[in-house]
């Protein structure tokens, strides 16, 4: 049964895309129910719900998008009949307008809709968006019902995405991407003339937020190609089947698209190596496979082409980067300070920024920054100027636009706030000490420097004089002498990022865990360098070899192997601490990986006034105290120690001044004789414990 209506644009606009109102008694003649799908026949055919009108009316009434979709106008009569949809296993669509949606908010507005191949609709998204969106291909095909085992991915338009203009620091990336991408597409016919075959697939890898995803947007509004994006996870289903049919389709929308642009973000999660996956994991073995079958057949399908990114290329399925699918893998590595501070200038091109705003000096600072980082820089500083701005204006009513201004202050804010994102998932410490904050120990910083320091401050001489700088700096010292306390002041004076490595985070109980943390932190530092990997207690993690501990002695392999390896380790400085450095393997200590070894002795009695005056510094001390009698009651003592002493001698003023009642508490020379004779006894039943 169907019937035969004129069509009418609605009085009140349907807060629902897919909606027909027609009368009650027409409802009744095609014994269909409030809500029940209906398919809608003029030039085209589309499916809608059924919403009640009167009974006694002679039209349909219909949303502003209906007419396109059937392809006729208002007061065009129309046919309506009973429809039975399949619920859709995929779904793509092509998003027309600049909205910043992503595909789980398209499927909330999506679910329990009929949809139809080549439909417009209008859905309305949280925060009062509106998205205008096509159906660009379904399966089963060519109309279905959206639910909640409905996978959905996204086929961008590429006119709302960032030319090339908008992207810094990625000149040499760019220049190589069109030449594998844009020029097949916009001029096969020079491949043609060639006799070669056009590139089918580039693969990008670098860390999280390094470009990837936005130069491959950017590229598609380039060549003005379809842009079909492909979310690894969300291609993956547990139904037998779904996962390659998902896509077959997409592959399959951007062949009628073309010429278009298949961009699979995050691969690995959908083809990774087959020979590591257990038998349990079928369905990945048959992703993979049917990625491969579909790579290949590229070059029957005209001009479409496949993009990836990933940030883990070792684990992707061998066959995939061969020439003839991925042929070209184009690496984005974290940009240099030139490179840093162009993308700052593009992040700020609109900002209002005062005069003694350098963005120089920024991006040197930032070392190890990708450009979702100086992003994050960036909008941390706008966010520290509109702060500044309000509590200067006492509220935000009283705030005007036209004083608010980026200082230089606010990006070095933006600069502490933020961290490179490559380093987040390991422990990284932000010291904030000097040398300055380190008493005495003035050759230790002497040779520090020049070891560690000069190599970044002045490479060009360095490059002149064919000087290498060290690979390697060993301290050595007896226990509580400052060696940790100097090399958390190292980082602090080179400016270098800081990765401190301790060996309880490396060691495993499962084979080869010990070995790959180790090879993700030297990872992880050439990708933020100039970096400092500091190694405390080196002793209990590379110890001298003899055959007795496989485990140590796969570390310690390891290490030798990441220090003067295949890898380059350029602006990466390991430091270490040991206070038994004659338990160390003899390997480490070749000139190559340690190749300076400093030795940090208990401080004289020059150095240790020199310490007491920094631990004293903002201390409330008496007239009396005699910081150069203390010293020369120390002798032998460590740093650490005299630390000590000066805490002891605050207790013991916090004490008095609580029990007299007499108002701020005085550190007076009595307590510092009181910490010291405490000391003397300590030292005298540590004695007698070894006795």
């Amino acid at each position: 049964m169907k019937i035969a209506l004129a069509l009418k644009q609605g009085r009140s606009v349907h807060q629902t895309p897919a909606i027909l109102s027609m009368p009650m008694d027409r409802m009744r003649v095609l014994n269909v129910q409030p809500g029940d799908i209906v398919a809608v026949k003029g030039m085209r055919t589309t499916h809608v719900r059924a919403r009640p009108l009167p009974a006694g009316n002679d039209w349909l009434e219909a949303g502003a998008e209906l007419p396109r979709n059937i392809g006729c106008d208002w007061g065009d009569e129309v046919e309506c009949l009973p429809a039975q949809l399949p619920v859709l296993q995929t779904v793509v669509v092509k998003i027309r307008n600049d909205v910043g949606c992503t595909s789980a908010d398209l499927a909330e507005c999506l679910y329990d809709l009929p949809l139809t191949e080549g439909d417009r609709l209008t859905v309305k998204l949280p925060m009062g968006r509106v998205a205008q969106i096509e159906i660009a291909a379904l399966d089963p095909a060519p109309a279905g019902l959206f639910r909640e085992t409905t996978s959905l991915s996204l086929a961008e338009n590429p006119e709302a995405t960032h030319p090339y203009e908008d992207i810094g620091g990625l000149d040499e990336q760019i220049a190589r991407v069109h030449e594998m991408v844009a020029v097949p597409l916009l001029r096969p016919e020079l491949f043609d003339r060639l006799g070669v075959a056009a590139p089918r697939g580039v693969l990008f890898t670098g860390p999280p937020g390094s470009g990837k995803t936005l130069l491959a947007r950017s590229i598609a509004a380039k060549t003005s190609a379809a842009f079909f994006q492909i979310s690894g996870p969300e291609v993956v289903s547990k139904h037998y089947g779904e996962s390659e049919a998902a896509l077959r389709k997409v592959f399959q929308a951007a062949e009628k698209e073309a010429p278009a642009i298949v961009f699979i973000d995050e691969i690995d999660a959908i083809a990774p190596k087959r020979e590591a996956l257990s038998s349990e994991k079928q369905v990945e073995r048959r992703v993979v496979a049917q990625l491969l079958t579909l790579m290949d057949g590229l070059a029957e399908r005209g001009r479409v082409i496949l993009m990836a990114a990933t940030n883990l290329p070792d684990s992707l399925d061998p066959a995939l980067r061969r020439p003839g699918r991925f042929d070209r893998e184009i690496m984005f590595a974290p940009p240099s300070a030139d490179q840093r501070q162009e993308i700052l200038r593009i992040h700020l091109r609109t900002a209002p920024l005062a005069e003694n705003v350098d963005l120089a000096s920024i991006a040197n600072e930032s070392h190890g920054y990708v450009g979702a980082d100086l992003a994050a820089l960036a909008r941390e500083a706008s966010l520290a100027a509109l702060d500044r701005a309000v509590r200067e204006a006492g509220s935000e009513d009283r705030v005007k636009v036209d004083d608010l201004f980026i200082t230089q202050a606010d990006l070095t804010h933006g600069l502490k706030a933020t961290s490179p994102s490559i380093l987040r998932e390991t422990i990284v410490e932000s010291p904030t000490i000097t040398f300055a904050d380190v008493g005495g120990l003035e050759t230790v910083k002497a040779a520090l420097t020049e070891a560690v320091i000069w190599p970044q401050h002045h490479k060009a001489t360095f490059a002149k004089l064919n000087l290498n700088p060290v690979s390697g700096v060993l301290m050595s010292g007896p226990p509580g002498s400052g060696k940790t306390l100097i090399a958390r002041a190292l980082a602090t004076e080179s400016g270098m990022n800081f990765i401190p490595v301790r060996p309880g985070r490396i060691m495993s109980q499962f084979l080869g865990d010990a070995e790959r943390a180790l090879a993700d932190i030297f990872a992880k530092a050439r990708q933020s360098a100039p970096c400092i990997v500091f190694f405390d207690e080196l002793d209990a993690l590379a110890p001298r070899r003899a055959g007795k501990d496989p485990v140590l002695d796969r570390v310690v392999a390891q290490l030798l192997t990441e220090m003067d390896g295949l890898s380059r380790n350029t602006d990466v400085v390991v430091l270490a601490a040991t206070n038994r450095a004659a338990a160390l393997d003899p390997a480490l200590t070749r000139p190559g990986r340690f190749d300076s070894v400093i030795q940090i002795p208990l401080p004289d009695r020059t150095a240790r006034l020199a310490i007491l005056a920094v631990h004293t510094t903002d201390l409330p001390l008496s007239e009396q105290v005699d910081l150069d009698r203390i010293a020369a009651k120390t002798d032998g003592r460590s740093g650490a120690t005299l630390a000590a002493l000066t805490g002891a001698a605050g207790r013991s003023a916090m004490r008095k001044a609580l029990h007299s009642e007499s108002g701020d508490p005085v550190i007076t020379q009595a307590d510092f004789d009181e910490a010291l004779a405490a000391l003397d006894l300590s030292d005298l039943s540590l004695g007698q414990d070894f006795i």
